[in-house]
């Protein structure tokens, strides 16, 4: 199984299959959005690798958020 990486565009830190990004990224977006990817994350989504609509809505946000924020 290929290694999973922190979702952030900059970023090739291994984090587990279940986390979205690595600690450094995660604690640099909004509370609100943290929140939000949490509530749309379906457990096991990155076993059957089938997540919602919604849940991808809010991380394509969120990484492109922090993207922004980054200047990447």
């Amino acid at each position: 199984m290929p290694e999973h990486r922190c979702h952030a565009r900059a970023c090739k830190a291994p984090v587990p299959p279940k986390m979205f990004m690595c600690k450094q990224h995660w604690y640099m977006l909004p509370k609100d959005t943290r929140d939000a990817v949490w509530a749309n994350y379906r457990p096991g989504q990155e076993v059957d690798k089938s997540p919602s609509m919604d849940y991808l809505n809010v991380a394509m946000g969120a990484i492109a958020w922090l993207a922004e924020k980054e200047g990447v």
